[in-house]
């Protein structure tokens, strides 16, 4: 296909994995651009990572990206969102597209009354691991999933794991019971630096129970310090009448109801040179997963050195490209991050109140897309 030009709004930590994936993949992927705020900024990003920035919004029209990326603060994200939309932009912005509900509705009346087009970059589903889990459970092994005990990701990402391995819609009514803990844990790694001194601080964790009107149902666990902590755990379990999915591995009934214990067999390597930042060290990219000895991932960009997380958001950016040039409509369109958001709204709200919290009917729910 055609390359995909991109302009970058953003030069902080989530922004340099857009740079990264444009480096390893430049047959799909061009950065026109880097916009910064500040000369000073632009400099030094120029400097560090060999790009080309700008502090000129005019330059960027030039340059005609098919779309622009809004990686910013998350506190920021809608409104410099609005304003590349408002500026004739398509923007495809990080996560989340915002956790106010009356933000939410705004940017939905942008869509929905004055056509714009933006999309959120929620990756976690298109991981190739989980990909690949959705797609063995569509083949139906377990039967329809019922119910879902999942720790892998936080609030929206969450979310939207959720409703993924639930195969649930944005339409079905639910409710949801949280409450918060503060609980001692050794630090070890955060973003930028490995902590090695056993500095002991008080982390939060989210327990929380959504229950949906269909009968389905999800149960939700987790705390930051899972993202990079190596005494910090990801587990998922997926239940169905005739089996269950726990991790990587599959329990099932075969034809003749006879049980089957069945594992994804994953094949990873390293990935090379010095990482940036402590926290991408011990990375690997995934380079095959068979399933009952069948081939049931291959890399779509072949291998390229990028983790799962870069390979998973190259997979939106290159959705996001075909949306844009209308040739399909998106995998994960800005209706499921809305309300993804809004799930992560009321589990919040929840913890606060101490009280059970009901959804109600939201305006991107009448929509006329198929899910």
């Amino acid at each position: 296909m055609k390359k995909v030009r991109f302009v970058l709004v953003g030069a902080g930590w989530r922004a340099l994995y857009y740079v990264r994936i444009a480096k390893a993949l430049p047959q799909y992927f061009e950065l026109c651009a880097v916009f910064c705020r500040t000369e000073e900024k632009a400099k030094a990003l120029a400097a560090s990572n060999s790009v080309h920035t700008t502090v000129s919004m005019e330059e960027c029209q030039r340059l005609r990206p098919d779309f622009v990326v809004v990686a910013v603060k998350k506190e920021a994200i809608a409104a410099v969102s609005e304003e590349w939309l408002n500026n004739g932009f398509a923007v495809l912005s990080e996560t989340p597209a915002s956790l106010d509900l009356s933000v939410l509705h705004h940017l939905w009346e942008l869509k929905n009354s004055r056509g714009f087009k933006m999309c959120v970059a929620e990756q976690y589903r298109f991981y190739p691991v989980y990909q690949t889990m959705l797609n063995v459970l569509d083949k139906g092994l377990i039967g329809d999933p019922v119910n879902v005990t999942i720790s892998l990701a936080h609030e929206y990402h969450g979310a939207s794991l959720i409703r993924a391995f639930l195969r649930e819609g944005i339409r079905t009514p639910f409710e949801v019971s949280a409450k918060e803990y503060a609980f001692p844990t050794t630090e070890t790694l955060n973003r930028y630096e490995r902590i090695t001194d056993g500095r002991i601080a008080e982390k939060k964790r989210m327990l929380a129970a959504f229950t949906f009107a269909d009968g389905k149902a999800a149960f939700y666990d987790f705390d930051s310090e899972q993202y990079r902590s190596p005494i910090r755990n990801h587990y998922i379990k997926v239940q169905g009448c005739r089996g269950e999915m726990k991790d990587e591995v599959f329990y099932y009934l075969d034809g003749n109801n006879e049980p089957i214990c069945e594992p994804l067999r994953i094949s990873e390597q390293k990935l090379c040179g010095e990482p940036e930042y402590a926290g991408l060290i011990g990375l690997s990219e995934i380079t095959g997963i068979t399933f009952h000895g069948t081939e049931v991932y291959t890399p779509v960009f072949g291998l390229c050195n990028l983790a799962p997380d870069e390979t998973a958001i190259a997979h939106v950016m290159l959705d996001m490209a075909l949306y844009v040039r209308e040739e399909k409509e998106p995998d994960y369109p800005l209706e499921y991050a809305l309300q993804d958001a809004y799930m992560a709204i009321l589990m919040k709200e929840s913890a606060q109140r101490g009280e059970v919290i009901k959804s109600t009917a939201q305006p991107w729910q009448i929509y006329k897309r198929e899910e």
